[in-house]
């Protein structure tokens, strides 16, 4: 448990300047009153951590400080009073310190300048709901909203007031997406009323794609295992779609640990999510929480690893295995290996991925092969002598591609 105490103004402004993000901000900022670093950042500092993501709250427009960090790079928000900035490799949100009022549940809030005080009072959970000056007067002093040091230290996750979740329903998958990331206990009180707000069907007065958007942050976590079984944990797998979660943590752990870096991890959680999904069920859930194409063919593709573990485990040669794994993508085969066809995805992922042939369609031209179809036919009969282990060397591959046409080399 962290030792969370108030710190020195002087050493937490320290430990700001030495965040690798903070370079363009303080420059920026120094002279301009009423600019504060917020939320989790200031948790994370507090913590012992070094967060990378900063995020600002400015008494005031907050347009001419997004300008002064990012110059022209900055896109502006304004029926929310945020802006978003881009300067030295890193982005930033700079938003108006607000308050917000909301007109319906799970309606977008309407908002309106306020003190900083009260900005910290519409923020998810307590230990969010903290806040360093930038600016002169106050550089370096930490705001805490009542309650904040004490949760944190206690590493309690304790939402602000009892309509949080009914006044915006994304909170429950923030709660599930910090209780994995941070293994905070969440407050009992806070438990009660997120089960309330399930059990009310509080998701289902947001629309799909702001659902869809939480469900993305939560794959793309550090380790999106933990972050998928608190959603289990609260009921809210099942409430975004019945037969919707995430019912064996060893095997997603066992297809993440055989992903090879570079991979789609958040696809791949996603799928693994949906195994017990049929295809066409699954495709309308992703069509209605806004996925993109590409994505949602990806997991649709992936949560079909039962089917593809079977073929994998059954394939006789290198070449079967590649050609199997080949036409469905690296998430599919790691999910796959993780549900019994370990040895092939491990043999895809480590020898045969990176296998290519020295030849290619010219040589084939050259030999009087005709353009067309055989062109592809050849090259592919090659690469299958050479996986296995038939064919060494440009020769014996234009060898095989012309045999498997019926020409002599």
């Amino acid at each position: 448990m962290a030792d969370v105490k108030p710190p020195d103004p002087d050493d937490l402004l320290a430990q700001i300047r030495a965040l690798p993000a903070a370079g363009p901000v303080l420059a920026a900022v120094e002279a301009r009153p009423g600019v504060y670093l917020v939320g989790g950042a200031i948790r994370d500092l507090l913590r012992g951590g070094q967060p990378f993501d900063l995020d600002l709250v400015v008494e005031g427009d907050p347009v001419p400080v997004a300008r002064r960090i990012g110059l022209d790079d900055v896109v502006v928000h304004d029926r929310f009073g945020t802006s978003t900035v881009s300067a030295g490799g890193f982005t930033y949100d700079v938003a108006r310190s607000r308050r917000e009022t909301y007109p319906q549940p799970g309606a977008l809030p309407e908002v309106e300048p306020a003190p900083l005080k009260e900005d910290l009072g519409r923020r998810d959970f307590t230990v969010n709901a903290l806040a360093v000056g930038l600016g002169e007067p106050g550089r370096g002093r930490l705001t805490a909203y009542p309650g904040s040091l004490d949760d944190l230290e206690q590493e309690t996750l304790r939402v602000l007031h009892d309509a949080s979740f009914i006044d915006d329903p994304t909170r429950l998958l923030r709660l599930a997406r910090y209780r994995g990331r941070l293994g905070f206990t969440i407050d009992p009180h806070t438990q009660a009323l997120a089960q309330q707000a399930v059990d009310e069907d509080a998701l289902g007065t947001i629309s799909g794609p702001r659902i869809g958007n939480e469900l993305r942050l939560l794959a793309r976590e550090e380790d999106p295992v933990a972050a998928f079984q608190a959603l289990r944990e609260l009921g809210l797998d099942e409430a975004i779609h019945p037969g919707f979660g995430l019912a064996d943590e060893a095997a997603a752990r066992r297809a993440l640990a055989l992903l090879p870096r570079g991979e789609r991890a958040d696809r791949l959680i996603l799928a693994a999510a949906s195994l017990d999904l049929p295809a066409a069920e699954l495709r309308t859930l992703l069509d209605r929480l806004g996925f993109e194409a590409g994505d949602r063919d990806a997991i649709l593709a992936a949560a079909r690893a039962t089917e593809l573990s079977r073929a994998l485990a059954a394939a006789q040669s290198p070449s079967e295995v590649a050609a199997t794994a080949r036409r469905a993508g690296a998430e599919a085969v790691a999910l796959a290996g993780a549900l019994g066809a370990e040895a092939a995805a491990r043999q895809w992922f480590e020898t045969l991925r990176g296998v290519s042939l020295e030849i290619d369609g010219r040589d084939l031209l050259r030999a009087g092969v005709p353009e067309g179809p055989a062109l592809g036919e050849g090259l592919a009969a090659a690469l299958a002598a050479k996986l296995d282990g038939r064919a060494r060397g440009r020769d014996e591959e234009l060898a095989a591609a012309l045999e498997s046409l019926g020409k002599d080399s």
